[in-house]
């Protein structure tokens, strides 16, 4: 799966939050400073050409869905993510965020009870 610029990313997040929506529905999501109209519409499209929105024509504008859901592309992000930067290895990017104090230790024990559970 091709990694998602940051801009495509939260172009994503506003089509997930709305479910099916047209480009203003998404743009209404976006946090300040809002792109321009017609930079949001080119990066709908650039996502549904890379597969991650479908569209349909109603009337003379396209109303958009999700083609992938929020989940799932979570899951193959941070398989990449885990597999570029910590050579495949969880262990390593819990350890990674132990060392830089990012993660407590109650959360770390919260983690192993998750682990754990039957």
């Amino acid at each position: 799966m091709e990694k998602l610029s940051q801009q495509e990313e939260e172009a994503m997040q506003a089509a997930w939050q709305v479910g099916t929506g047209f480009i203003r529905d998404f743009l209404e999501l976006l946090n300040e400073p809002k792109p321009p109209y017609t930079t949001l519409a080119s990066t709908i499209k650039n996502l549904e050409n890379k597969g991650f929105l479908k569209s349909e024509k109603l009337g003379n504008s396209y109303r958009y869905t999700p083609a992938i859901q929020e989940e799932e592309y979570k899951k193959r992000f941070m398989s990449g993510f885990v597999s570029d930067y910590f050579k495949n290895s969880y262990k390593d990017l819990v350890t990674f965020f132990a060392n830089e104090k990012k993660i407590s230790a109650s959360e770390l024990k919260e983690i192993i009870k998750l682990i754990e559970k039957p």
